[in-house]
């Protein structure tokens, strides 16, 4: 049976509470990803994803000038926007209880923990990779 291991990012980038919104970017178009587990201590704390840094500089409660946006960048941090304690999958967990979660919650990622450590990270894409891969003939053929 698939499992969460089998589709996962091992070992994924991470960053500190601490991090600002500059850095978390950076990271996401470096790693050209767009969810970050945030862990302390070596413990996972949180998880944040481009939606939530969009929230920040877009909202629509917080008027600002265009000139501000540099100052947010370097002074909000992770944890101030970050879904702290997310949900989480071990890796052995089947692949498709893992998919029913990221449906049913509207998630975009889920980090893998294994004995209370990071081991990974599995997202939609990595579900519509591993679909893709299954029939790659299919699509050859409507080229």
């Amino acid at each position: 049976m698939l499992s969460v291991n089998d589709l996962m990012t091992p070992i994924p980038d991470t960053v500190t509470p601490q991090t600002t919104l500059r850095q978390v970017i950076e990271v996401m178009k470096a790693q050209a990803c767009r969810q970050l587990p945030v862990m302390q201590d070596g413990k996972l704390v949180g998880i944040i994803t481009d939606r939530d840094v969009r929230l920040v500089m877009n909202s629509p409660l917080i008027m600002h000038g265009r000139w501000q946006d540099e100052e947010i960048l370097d002074t909000i941090t992770a944890e101030s926007c970050m879904t702290p304690d997310p949900m989480t999958v071990a890796p052995d967990m089947p692949a498709y209880q893992a998919a029913n979660m990221l449906s049913t919650y509207k998630f975009g990622a889920l980090p893998v923990v294994d004995n209370e450590g990071l081991v990974g990270i599995i997202t939609v894409t990595d579900f519509l990779n591993y679909f893709a891969m299954q029939q790659p003939e299919a699509i050859d053929q409507r080229d």
